[in-house]
Formats: structure tokens, sequence, C-alpha cells
């Protein structure tokens, strides 16, 4: 027992550590603001206070506006090489020392003086020559030694510019044709280079003058009311603030502080649902998967919220949160699938910047959701549930807008449409019970109903080969059911249980008493051979229930519904005829299990009860009472309901559903009489 003890607490706290672990993963690790926000439209969360001071950035567009206008004023600095004059005037008289063909001596002092004056003017890379002058009014600043001096772009020269300026000499014009020989352009080349680094500095210092904020937000001024619209200034204030968190969030030991206050955030809820299945739905526990499934919707559901949350263009109301507690609700019960719906709330809520509205809206849904759907056993109830659900969230958000706004104007009701949205999403539930059911190992009503439609396979052939049988079988879902449905178990499933819970006499039909038609072929074997073929339908059911797929909790019918009980029509032959012999009791007993369910117990006082009433001799209310108390009692004495959960209050309203229906199956019908013939 206390090996057991410590397992239950080591499989608890496996599946704790896993959820918790896998939803603050998907977390988002810091305090940032998850909304969208469009200017001109309403607010649609709570009421926004500055949780701190944070100044009010400019947009982007004024900061590119005020960036040029102040880089208008940038003047670019160029270094002043005088090495390169001198090189290049140095170069032309030793290239030309003999003087030039066919002019005179002079024009060699005109040519270097002209030279000389071009730069001394500033002569600049075409490149850079071409990009200044888009804007011809702009100005740079040459550097000669440790001086600088401010001048226009059109005061200096490119190396074409410079050649084309040469020719405008009075004295060099007239002989341009013979200068174009010389390739005077080789002697100009750019004497002023761009300082980078001067440059850099006088650009930066301009925009470093620019303020990037136009105000500053007080701790614990409202920025703007539910239902405000919001304006230019306001859409700027909470982009800013949006903007300021993220800066703060960039503090390693302040990401580690919401790490930490996630996990142990996450930790109390699932620790808080873990203690609730612990105290009442321990039960659940016991079958892994349906403890997995409920972990499961936890993770699935903050996960799918946290990718949502990311992604601003998605709404987070278009989860249909409520799908949750409509697959717990037909595969489990009513309370779970609230108390687990409240906790993956609880645990998604905190990824949003004002989870208020979000709780109440949801926790609305949820509840809507579990009280229209008690069981699902038509597509239209799944429907229903999808509008009501709708309904009520739309009723929930509008009751908001109408506390925070001042006229039915200024609602934005674009905002319903998630809502609606939301409500279609819900209808998915129907299509995707199949995986839950496969993924998880459950077996629904609308399964349950599948399986009850006599036109199956399995069914259809039991009416054609053993139609006693299939009688039987029919009038033992009827009782089943209606026991099951006085003890508030599950009706459905007993039914459908009852229909099955005897296939495995098809393997040998003309062995039962309800298929015989005067040949019994027990007379030629032994009381022992016939015991064993007797308590073999019960392992050939469970053949046949693996051949044709069966649910295990159909399964589960099939071998209680005898239990551990034995063969007593042969036990007791067997032992009168043999009364000094020692009887082997394993011959005679089936091998069970006991019930374990209350639906599993329905079944077999219903079975037992039906089987052994075609044995009256008569159909009186006494004998019936009689039947059925000796019947019902016996089983209860020998030990078959131990290890079931039904009340004695239940067994004696089984018996009361049992008499009743017995005696008005059996009837005594009036005689008609005879009509006298003239």
């Amino acid at each position: 027992m206390k090996e057991l003890h410590w397992r239950d607490i080591l499989t608890r706290t496996i599946l704790m550590i896993i959820t918790v672990t896998i939803v603050v993963w998907s977390m988002p690790h810091d305090s940032s603001s998850y909304y969208f926000v469009e200017e001109g439209k309403p607010w649609k969360y709570a009421d926004f206070t500055a949780p701190f001071d944070f100044p009010i950035y400019k947009s982007e567009a004024v900061i590119r506006e005020e960036r040029d206008s102040a880089l208008s004023q940038y003047e670019p600095y160029y270094k002043y090489n005088q090495a390169v004059e001198q090189r290049m005037v140095q170069k032309f008289n030793k290239d030309y020392a003999d003087g030039i063909p066919d002019l005179p001596a002079s024009y060699m002092s005109i040519i270097s003086n002209r030279l000389q004056s071009l730069y001394q003017q500033g002569i600049i890379d075409q490149k850079e020559y071409t990009t200044l002058m888009v804007d011809t009014s702009s100005m740079i600043r040459i550097v000669n030694d440790k001086q600088a001096s401010s001048v226009s772009v059109m005061e200096v020269y490119s190396p074409k510019v410079a050649y084309e300026q040469l020719f405008q000499d009075a004295k060099l014009a007239p002989v341009r044709s013979i200068l174009q020989k010389c390739n005077l352009n080789e002697y100009i080349t750019p004497n002023l280079t761009y300082d980078n680094e001067r440059s850099e500095a006088s650009k930066n210092d301009l925009l470093a003058g620019i303020p990037l904020a136009s105000g500053v937000v007080q701790k614990g001024e409202k920025i703007i009311g539910r239902g405000d619209i919001v304006t230019d200034r306001t859409y700027r204030i909470i982009e800013s603030f949006k903007r300021e968190n993220e800066l703060r969030n960039e503090d390693i030991k302040q990401n580690h502080l919401s790490l930490f206050g996630q996990i142990l955030y996450v930790f109390i809820m699932v620790l808080g649902f873990t203690i609730y299945l612990s105290l009442y739905r321990k039960d659940y526990f016991e079958k892994p998967r349906s403890a997995t499934m409920l972990y499961a919707f936890i993770i699935i559901f903050s996960v799918l919220t946290a990718i949502f949350m990311r992604n601003t263009l998605i709404h987070v109301y278009l989860l249909p949160y409520a799908m949750a507690p409509i697959f717990i609700r037909v595969f489990m019960d009513s309370r779970t699938a609230f108390m687990t719906h409240v906790t993956l709330v609880l645990i998604c809520a905190v990824m949003l910047q004002h989870p208020f509205e979000f709780i109440v809206m949801e926790t609305v849904a949820g509840l809507v959701a579990i009280s229209s759907l008690r069981e699902l056993s038509q597509r239209s109830q799944l429907f229903k549930t999808a509008i009501f659900v709708t309904i009520a969230c739309i009723a929930v958000n509008l009751a908001f807008d109408w506390m925070h706004s001042y006229g039915l104007t200024e609602i934005d009701y674009s905002y319903y449409n998630y809502l609606i949205a939301n409500g279609i999403m819900l209808l998915f539930a129907y299509p995707l019970l199949y995986l839950i059911e496969k993924a998880f190992g459950f077996t629904s009503d609308i399964t349950l109903i599948e399986l009850s439609n006599t036109n199956n396979e399995v069914l259809r052939t039991m009416s054609e080969v053993a139609p006693g049988t299939f009688n039987h079988s029919i009038q033992v879902a009827n009782l089943a059911g209606e026991i099951a449905n006085k003890i508030g178990a599950k009706a459905q499933l007993v039914r459908t249980g009852a229909l099955y819970h005897d296939i495995g006499k098809l393997a040998n039909p003309i062995y039962y008493t309800e298929n015989q038609t005067g040949i019994n072929p027990h007379e030629m074997l032994t009381d022992i051979e016939s015991a064993q073929i007797i308590i073999s339908h019960v392992t050939e059911g469970l053949k046949m229930a693996d051949k044709y797929n069966l649910p295990a909790v159909i399964r589960d019918f099939i071998a209680t519904h005898h239990g551990q009980g034995k063969a007593k029509y042969f036990y007791v032959n067997y032992h009168n005829e043999h009364p000094d012999e020692p009887v082997d009791d394993l011959l005679f007993t089936y091998p069970g299990p006991n019930p374990f369910t209350r639906e599993q117990a329905c079944l077999m006082m219903a079975d037992t009860v039906e089987a052994a009433s075609r044995s009256l001799p008569d159909y009186t209310e006494q004998s019936i009472r009689s039947l059925v108390e000796r019947l019902v009692d016996g089983q209860v004495a020998d030990g078959y309901f131990r290890e079931c959960p039904i009340t004695f209050r239940d067994i004696q309203y089984a018996k009361t559903v049992l008499i009743e229906k017995l005696k008005t199956i059996y009837h005594t019908r009036v005689n008609y009489p005879s009509e006298k013939k003239a």
C-alpha cells in the first residue's frame, strides 16, 4: 500500500512538472503589452493608467521630418591637399619643358597659372560632386591646415568641370583645338578629399540636438478609458509606453524575476487543480489517459494563447476555450469540466494586459457550454451549445461596453465579429470528438448510439443466427437502461453494453435455451462439458469484441455480466449426481471479473432476472416480486457487487424497476369473446 501511495504521488508530480514546464516555456517572459490598438478606433480594454513615468516619444514621421530639417544645415568636411597642386603643376612644366607645339612659350605660364587657380578653388571627385550638386544651395566646409571655411558647392569643381573652366580663359579659348592634343585633363585631379571623421561628428551633433520625446507621462496618470477614441496623441502615448516597457525588460534581473513569478503562478494553479482531482476525482488518476487528457487541455490552450498573443493580428477571442469543458463534460463530469476550464482560463489570463474581461467572459462561456450540453447524442445539441455560448459572450461584452461608454455610437461593434467567429469554431468540436476518443480511449454517447444500431454487422448477424439471444439482449437493454435512469447511471452506455453482452453465443447458438426449438444438444454432453460451453460465451464474446474493434467499455460488459458466478444448473446437477465426490468449482465458474461500475451491476441484475423470468410457471405480482428479490439478494449475498460503487439504495431502486417492468411485460391479457353465429 505504501508503494502504491508513493507511485501515485510520483505520477501526479510528473504530470504537474510537465504541465508547468511547457506552459511557462510558451509564455512571454516579460511584461510587454500584448494588445492591439488602432488610431481613430475605440479603446477596447479597461481604463489604462501609467504604471511608471515614461517619455512620450515622437512618431517616426515627426522624427524623420526633424532629422531632414536638421540635416539641411549639415556641411560635410573636405581636406584641402596643397601637395596635389604643386605635383600636377610641376608635372605639366616638366612634360612641356620645350614648350607647347604650335604655340608661343608664353602659353606655358598662362596654363600653369590657370591650373593653380583651379586647384586653389578646389576640385572634388566626380561622383561626390554629382551627389552634392543635387542641392545647389548646399555648402561644404574646406579644411586647410587648421582653418575651416564654408564654401558653396557652386564654387568648387569636379575634374570634368575644371577642365572646361580651363578654357574659359580669354587667351586659351581660341587655341582650344591645339591644347586638346596635350591631354591637359591628365593634370587635373581632385585635391579635396572627404573628411569622414569630422563630417560624421558634425552630423551626429546636429542629430543629437533633436529631442526624441515631446513630453512625459507621470505615474498614475490616466491615459485612456474604455470606449474612448484613440487619438493621435493617445496612440503615441500608448506606443511610447510599449517601447519604454520593452526597454525596461532588457534588464536581465527583471526578466529572471518575471520568469520566477510565472513559474510560481502556474504552479499554484496546477497544484490547486491537482488537489481537486486528488480529493474528488482520484479515480481519474487510475486511468492514465483520463488524467493526461485533462492536463493536455491546459497545456494546449495555454500554448495557443501564447502564440496568439505574440501575433497582434490574431485576436485571442478567436480561440474556442469553451471546447475544453465540452469535451470533458461529454467524457467525464460537469464539475471536473468546470474546474479544468477555470484553471486554464486563469493561466491564459495572466498573459493578457487586461485579464478581467477575459476571465469573466470565458468563465460564463464555459458555464453555458457545460449547462447546455448534458449529453451529446445528436449533432444539433452541439449546434445549440455554440449558439448559446456565442449569445452569452456577446451579452457579457455588451454589458462591459455599456458600462464604459457614453453612447451607442461610441461602441465598436466590429469587435463582436471575433465572438461570432469563436462560436463557429466551437462547431469543430464535433469532428474532433473522434480524435479525442481514439487518442485517450474514451467512448462518447454518439459512438454508443452508432453501436446500438441493429443494422450493425454483429447485431444483424445475431438477429439472424441467434434470434432468441437477440430478443433477450433487447429486453435486457431496456430493463438495464431503466435501472440506470432511476439511479442516475449512464443509461446509453448500459443499453449499448446490454446489446453486445451475449455476442459470444454466436459461436454455438444452439446450446442456449432461448435459441433451441425442441432439440437440446446438452442431453448428449456431461455436465462439465455443458458448463464449459456455456461459460465459453464470455471468452468467445471478448474475441468477437476484438475482431469488430468494440470499445473497451463494451468489452467490460461482456466480461462482467456473469462476474465470477457459476453455471448453476450444471453445477447443482453435477453435485446431485456425484454427492460423494469433491466438486472442482473452477470447472463451473465464469472467468469474471465481477462488476466494478454501477452500469455493469445494472446489466448483471437485469440479465439474471430477465433470463430467469422466462421459466416462471405463472406471471403474478407475487411470483415476479419473489423472483426478483431472491435473485438480486442472492447476488448481493454472493459478493458480486463488493467491487462496485453501487449502494443498497440503488439496488432497492433496481428491484422496484425490475418488478414493475416485468409486470408490464408479462401482464395477463383479456380473453376476447367469440362472436355467435345466427
